[in-house]
């Protein structure tokens, strides 16, 4: 499978994204728990671009590193980025009055989770989850 990008501007986006990351997932054979974890971890990153950022890029390519194979999912905006990131990533902060769930949760549905961020630059992540 090659890359595949996805421009996330507003919430039809997101829900066109979400709609998509599940067939991916389901035409790659995850289980269905797996199918729902992706899912909802994409979901969660195409929401932060939106309600941050205000418009991004998303990719999902099929990965192959030693014996894993897997989706990727890569998460890209030049937003205001995040100021503290290790805040940013403990339960129940946020910056908009949410539960402040989203990002500490998609960490725990991947199984390789990666986020870079700098002021007035933008943020970064990256979200694997391996074939079983």
């Amino acid at each position: 499978m090659a890359t595949v990008w996805r421009k996330i501007r507003n919430d039809a986006d997101v829900a066109m994204l979400v709609a998509y990351t599940f067939s991916l997932a389901k035409q790659c054979g995850f289980s269905p728990v797996a199918i729902t974890e992706i899912t909802t971890g994409a979901s969660e990153l195409a929401t932060n671009i939106v309600k941050y950022a205000g418009e991004g890029v998303m990719s999902f390519s099929w990965v192959v590193i030693k014996n894993h194979e897997g989706l990727e999912v890569k998460a890209e905006d030049r937003g205001p980025g995040i100021k503290d990131l290790e805040l940013a990533m403990s339960e129940h902060y946020s910056t908009k009055g949410t539960l402040g769930l989203g990002l500490p949760g998609t960490r725990r549905l991947a199984d390789e989770f990666e986020i870079s961020s700098e002021p007035e630059i933008g943020t970064r992540v990256l979200f694997r989850k391996w074939k079983n």
